[in-house]
C-alpha cells in the first residue's frame, strides 16, 4: 500500500470520527436539554421547558419521549393546539408510547371542546 493511498485513507477515516463524534456530541446535547426541560416542567416553569425541550427535539427528531414532553409542555402554557401537535408527532415516532397516545386522546377531548 502506498504512502499516498494510506495517507488518503487516513484522512476519509478522520473525517469520519469528526462527523460521528459530531453526532454524538448532537445527541449528547439533545439528551442535556430534555432533562433540563423536563425539570422545568416539573418544576412548573413550562417557558423554560418549552424553549429547553424545543432545542431537545431539534436535536433528536426521532424522539418520541421529547415531543410528547413538549406536548405536556405546551399544554401546561395553555397552547392546546401546539400540545396536540406534539403529541401527534410523539404518536407517530412511537405508536406504542402509551402516555403519547393517552395525552393526545385528552387533548383532542379537550379541545374538540373548545371548537364551535
Amino acid at each position: 500500500m502506498s504512502l499516498r493511498f494510506r495517507t488518503a485513507w487516513l484522512r476519509v477515516g478522520c473525517a469520519l470520527c469528526v462527523a460521528l463524534l459530531a453526532l454524538g456530541c448532537s445527541s449528547f446535547r439533545g439528551a442535556r436539554l430534555y432533562q433540563s426541560g423536563t425539570s422545568a416542567l416539573d418544576r412548573g416553569d413550562s417557558a423554560e421547558a418549552i424553549a429547553e425541550l424545543e432545542r431537545a427535539a431539534d436535536l433528536l427528531p426521532e424522539a418520541s419521549e421529547v415531543q410528547n414532553h413538549l406536548g405536556l409542555a405546551y399544554q401546561a402554557a395553555g397552547r392546546e393546539r401546539d400540545a396536540e401537535l406534539a403529541f401527534r408527532r410523539a404518536v407517530a415516532l412511537d405508536c406504542g408510547n402509551v402516555a403519547a397516545v393517552e395525552n393526545l386522546r385528552v387533548v383532542q377531548a379537550h379541545v374538540g371542546e373548545e371548537r364551535p
